[in-house]
């Protein structure tokens, strides 16, 4: 009573407001409030407007609920005076097949556990609040309160008439409503056409479905065409930007002026080349290479002058962030920046002057590092290589740039050696390249085949990365703000479970420490060149790792064994490498803190931008290879064991990398596997299928519509 007499008609200011709100609402769990009935039992004078903007707030905060019509109700688990109270995180959805969801949040050191009926309908990789409710021994489960940002606006689906309205179903099952279609948003679409719709309107309330319009129908025929943007859309990326950017990007000017010139190093006369795949089309890296007077070595690494062109809240930039990462399907790039930049203003092409941000090293004849230099640099390309060609000269010993190439290989080679030595980790994952035809079937799958050359530019650049990373990191106290592309120490649990397996193989794995697991990383990597099932067992081990990701808490890169590392060699394609260059080159003036908790947001964001664009990847990959193999129903193929789940045991194929399974149904005994899911045991005869063992499997059928393969066990019993 006292409370209400303090504010009664007053003014309250906006914090003090949603203070009382939230205690007003709290204390009546049961009850669904609005604005108008919290003013009148508060007599407060705040007007209705900034009533409803304060609950609003509340509610993106995940503080209350949103019932609807405007009213609002507390959160479920206590109010203000409850003993318990609520317990409400930011963070990223991680949607299982089944419809639960885990919840990864910042704040947390283990995600949270949401139940499919209690996610609000979220998709994967939106951004949430979760509140937490029961814990349930370590784990922590929760309910989705609010969702804060969508990770995609458009989607592909069928779209369908009702009696008076349309809508479109979504293709992917992952995503848990339909879209309304006003008659004026039908953009043409005729029942059961295939189209690509984009929300115009998302409800207050997760039972309605959002509203949206047409924007392109398909070609019934083309399912490529349709799977391929349906894989984009549902992982929240485009091929196309929107106009205002479109426009920004085409009316930055085209003509390097003397004034810019006269602000950069000119290194336009020293030999320098780019070395890229065949089909590439931006090329942001390239490599000069000259001896000097002093019989040091001057090895340039110029990275594309992306922040040049884009400035920090243009509209390009906007997007860029928004997007913050070019992804790569079987087919097509979904760039990053929009390809007047991409693939005209910062590709570094040959025979044309460039700008760049440069990392400018001097090296001994031992190929250690005696002096580095970072600045704003111009360069002239005077050879384009792809790797095959680059390695081609390499091989012959004659050809466009012999002698720098060798210079760089051998410096590259030793840098290699350094890493290595000093317990880098190399792990050899298989990579495939598709041969489409005219109409983008596949007609064949090949492993790439990794070069010199290929490791010649990854040791140049992984060089570049970390020396950006040590300047800063050594060059004040307090530290500078920085992003960092940290990799943290594997999973004890994981790793000891790990162990034991490759200990049925023969194989004895150390993980007491650091230093011994990355010694015993080595061993592993150099008996799997030698023995196949360890080899295939090997790729294993990524489970047992952390995953990379962008900080400003500056852990070091465990894989890599570097202490400080970023990524600085690739801003036309990320946006934590545009972060970087503004940060270093005001660094280089000066000391220049950003805001961290801005930054930490970045990083979270990109973070999560990288994993949505590498399953999108992993997606068209799945795609492509499931219908090359449906060429070939009833054919027997060579496999490795590549994991096991409840039901049976997932098969990769030899040379296509095509994922099936094997069902235990149509194994003549019933299997049971450890929690570690590293092999499977025979409970009456004591038979064990391990990851990595060889076994031959006859394809039984593809379904393209989910992704899914079915083998049938042919024999175990091949040559060695």
């Amino acid at each position: 009573m006292a409370r209400s007499k303090l504010i009664k008609g007053k003014k309250l200011p906006a914090k003090k407001l949603q203070q009382v709100l939230l205690r007003s609402i709290s204390d009546q769990p049961k009850k669904r409030l609005n604005a108008k009935q919290l003013i009148k039992k508060l007599k407060i004078a705040n007007s209705r407007v900034s009533v409803d903007e304060a609950l609003s707030a509340l509610y993106r905060d995940g503080k209350i609920r949103h019932v609807k019509d405007g009213k609002y109700r507390a959160l479920q688990g206590g109010g203000s005076g409850s003993s318990d109270p609520v317990e409400a995180y930011e963070g990223y959805v991680d949607l299982t097949r089944s419809g639960a969801a885990f919840i990864i949040c910042e704040k947390l050191d283990q995600d949270v556990y949401v139940p499919a009926k209690r996610t609000m309908q979220a998709m994967n990789g939106d951004k949430v609040v979760v509140t937490l409710g029961k814990r349930y021994g370590k784990r922590l489960e929760g309910t989705v309160t609010n969702i804060l940002e969508h990770t995609t606006s458009r989607f592909v689906g069928r779209f369908q008439w009702s009696r008076n309205f349309s809508f479109v179903v979504p293709d992917s099952d992952a995503i848990p409503f339909d879209i309304f279609v006003h008659p004026d948003d039908q953009g043409g679409a005729k029942e059961g056409d295939m189209v690509m719709v984009e929300v115009t309107s998302w409800p207050d309330n997760h039972r309605k479905s959002p509203g949206g319009r047409v924007m392109r129908i398909f070609n019934p025929e083309d399912s490529h065409e349709i799977k391929m943007e349906s894989i984009l859309s549902d992982h929240g990326f485009s091929m196309d930007f929107p106009a205002h950017v479109i426009k920004q990007a085409q009316d930055l000017p085209k003509k390097i002026t003397a004034q810019e010139i006269s602000r950069r190093r000119d290194m336009r006369t020293v030999p320098t080349f780019t070395i890229d795949p065949k089909t590439a089309k931006d090329f942001d890296d390239a490599i000069s290479c000259r001896t000097l007077p002093d019989g040091l070595i001057e090895v340039g690494v110029h990275i594309a002058d992306v922040t040049h062109f884009v400035k920090p809240d243009s509209e390009i930039d906007k997007e860029a962030y928004k997007r913050s990462t070019s992804v790569y399907l079987v087919d097509r790039t979904a760039p990053m920046l929009p390809e007047v930049l991409s693939n005209e203003l910062c590709s570094l092409r040959p025979d044309e002057d460039s700008l760049c941000f440069s990392a400018i090293f001097q090296f001994d004849g031992k190929g250690k590092v005696k002096d580095r230099w970072f600045g704003k640099t111009i360069i002239h390309s005077d050879r384009r290589f792809a790797y095959e060609e680059a390695q081609e000269v390499l091989n012959a010993g004659k050809g466009d740039y012999i002698e720098e190439l060798k210079t760089v290989a051998k410096i590259a080679r030793k840098l290699r050696a350094d890493r290595m030595k000093k317990g880098g980790i190399t792990f050899e994952t298989p990579e495939f390249q598709f041969e489409l035809d005219a109409e983008n079937k596949p007609v064949a799958i090949h492993l790439k085949e990794r070069q010199e050359t290929n490791m010649l530019i990854e040791d140049l650049m992984l060089l570049a990365n970390q020396e950006v990373a040590i300047f800063i990191a050594k060059k004040a106290k307090p530290s500078i703000p920085f992003v960092y592309r940290i990799h943290d120490l594997p999973d004890q649990t994981k790793l000891a479970e790990y162990s034991l397996f490759l200990k049925e193989l023969g194989f004895k794995f150390d993980h007491q420490s650091p230093d011994q697991i990355r010694a015993s990383f080595a061993k592993l990597n150099a008996a799997a060149k030698k023995d196949e099932n360890i080899a295939f067992a090997e790729r294993s081990a990524v489970r047992t790792m952390a995953k990379a990701v962008y900080s400003t808490e500056n852990i070091g890169h465990f894989g890599l064994g570097f202490d400080d590392y970023t990524h600085f060699t690739s801003p036309i394609r990320r946006y934590s490498d545009v972060l970087v260059h503004r940060i270093l080159e005001l660094n280089l003036m000066g000391d220049f803190r950003a805001n961290k908790a801005d930054l930490d947001a970045k990083c979270v964001h990109i973070s999560n931008q990288e994993k949505k664009a590498a399953d999108a990847e992993r997606a068209s990959i799945k795609f492509k290879q499931i219908e090359f193999i449906s060429q070939f129903i009833g054919e027997t193929f060579e496999g490795y064991i590549s994991g096991f789940i409840d039901s049976g045991i997932f098969v990769a194929l030899r040379e296509s990398g095509v994922e099936g399974m094997v069902g235990f149904d149509k194994l003549d005994e019933v299997y049971d596997i450890p929690e570690n899911r590293l092999k499977a045991v025979a409970r009456k005869s004591g038979k064990i299928y391990r990851i990595g063992d060889r076994i031959q499997v006859k394809v039984v059928e593809a379904r393209l519509e989910r992704a899914e393969v079915d083998f049938d066990l042919v024999t175990t019993d091949l040559p060695a």
